[in-house]
């Protein structure tokens, strides 16, 4: 159960209620409308990031999902699930990403590319600063707009997940 009670959409300013009109009606939306303007920086950002980005879709899924898990983001890992799925990420690829958050996912049904920024992933959520090694490998598969795109990704969904885990934000109910 959330830890406060989700924001009245009805009161939202129009801003708010432009940036969700074209998503579906889910209670991250629901809680984070309570920041106002911070909200509108949060959605307007994450619309860059999952509309906007240069990254392959299929990619920017595996890495969410990494760092969904690497956080103990349930409601996240939720939502990416579907969303990987309908980007077209495999179920092996999936499953993958999320059972082993204690080491590194199994190599040999990734692509190097995919490797690469799983481990980039990894070094980022756990260590801040990735070793030159790990970012020179991205550098040489993306460019340096996808460079800054993916380095984004990983830090909105830790902040994403942050927000979800603290404010307790509940899965909605099967419609």
């Amino acid at each position: 159960m959330a830890r406060i009670p989700y924001f009245d959409m009805n009161q939202a300013s129009p801003a708010i209620k432009d940036l969700v009109s074209s998503r579906p009606p889910l209670n991250i939306y629901r809680m984070v409308a309570h920041g106002g303007p911070t909200a509108e920086g949060f959605l307007a950002l994450g619309t860059a990031l999952l509309r906007k980005s240069e990254l392959n879709p299929q990619l920017r899924e595996l890495v969410i999902l990494r760092v969904g898990a690497l956080c103990g983001a349930a409601y996240e890992v939720f939502q990416h699930r579907r969303v990987a799925t309908h980007e077209g990420v495999s179920s092996e690829k999936i499953e993958a990403v999320l059972s082993r958050t204690d080491t590194e996912p199994d190599s040999e049904i990734f692509t190097r590319l995919e490797m690469d920024a799983l481990r980039y992933t990894d070094a980022v959520v756990r260590q801040v600063k990735a070793p030159v090694e790990l970012f020179r490998a991205l550098e040489d598969s993306l460019s340096h707009k996808q460079l800054v795109e993916i380095t984004t990704l990983i830090g909105f969904y830790m902040l994403v997940s942050r927000f979800l885990e603290n404010f307790e934000v509940d899965i909605e109910s099967p419609v």
